[in-house]
């Protein structure tokens, strides 16, 4: 039998309580890796914490949180091998429509999140090295008319990962920093969105159509591509983008 590809290792995982963090966390649970998994629901993380791992409440827009759960997760488990930067909302709104409220807490949750949690990352793994996977967006590579808060906060993190990966390597830090891109992919997330429209089923049916693979994306899906990255089977990739998305951005 081949050994777990994350045996040995730590990972932070926010947002862990559904949908594609859900998926990583219990992907890495089978691959080996001790877990801290943060959400602000933690009952949705209770199953984990049965397991062994670490559950934490967060805010991820909260800075000084931010260290309180990275130094939790270095108490307990000594080390932090791998960040996964989850956690995220979709506020649906053109450049006509959308508020500056929608934008401003759109910006805190999805990119500044990503940045407070690459830095302490940095903080607790330059001294060993390891792993940072922030989850984008299709919508940090193309424009979506309808969607101006959530394509600029997934552009940000697109290049906020390759700024930290070009830091970390010229450091010699040892620190990986890589992004992923999913398109329209089965989550509550998505479902909200679909059941909340004047015609759910014609919108679900040109969400899969989006796609040339003519579907959706399954969580477990993108949970490949994080488990690859967050693993040393990616040891010479940092900076570089990982697009989950059924060919939609090769049209």
């Amino acid at each position: 039998m081949s050994k777990p590809r994350l045996e040995g290792k730590v990972a932070l995982i926010t947002g862990a309580a559904g949908g594609i963090g859900r998926a990583t966390a219990a992907l890495f649970e089978r691959e080996g890796a001790k877990l801290a998994l943060t959400d602000l629901d933690v009952a949705g993380l209770a199953a984990f914490a049965e397991r062994g791992a670490l559950t934490l409440a967060q805010d991820v827009t909260d800075e000084a949180r931010w260290r309180e759960v990275v130094d939790a997760a270095l108490q307990r488990f000594g080390q932090l091998d791998a960040l996964i930067n989850n956690a995220g909302i979709a506020i649906i709104g053109n450049i006509e429509a959308a508020t500056l409220e929608d934008w401003r807490r759109t910006q805190a949750i999805n990119s500044e999140s990503v940045f407070l949690g690459c830095r302490e990352a940095v903080r607790a793994m330059k001294g060993q090295g390891g792993s940072i996977v922030n989850i984008s967006s299709v919508a940090g590579l193309i424009g979506d008319a309808q969607s101006v808060a959530y394509c600029a906060s997934k552009g940000a993190v697109r290049l906020t990962t390759k700024s930290v990966a070009l830091y970390c390597a010229r450091k010699g830090y040892r620190i990986r920093c890589n992004s992923v891109h999913p398109s329209f992919t089965q989550t509550a997330m998505v479902e909200d969105f679909i059941v909340s429209a004047r015609h759910p089923e014609r919108v679900r049916e040109g969400l899969a159509a989006a796609a040339p693979m003519g579907r959706m994306g399954e969580p477990q899906e993108v949970a490949a591509a994080i488990l690859y990255l967050a693993s040393d089977e990616s040891s010479f990739t940092t900076g570089a983008e990982i697009v989950v998305d059924g060919g939609l951005t090769a049209q």
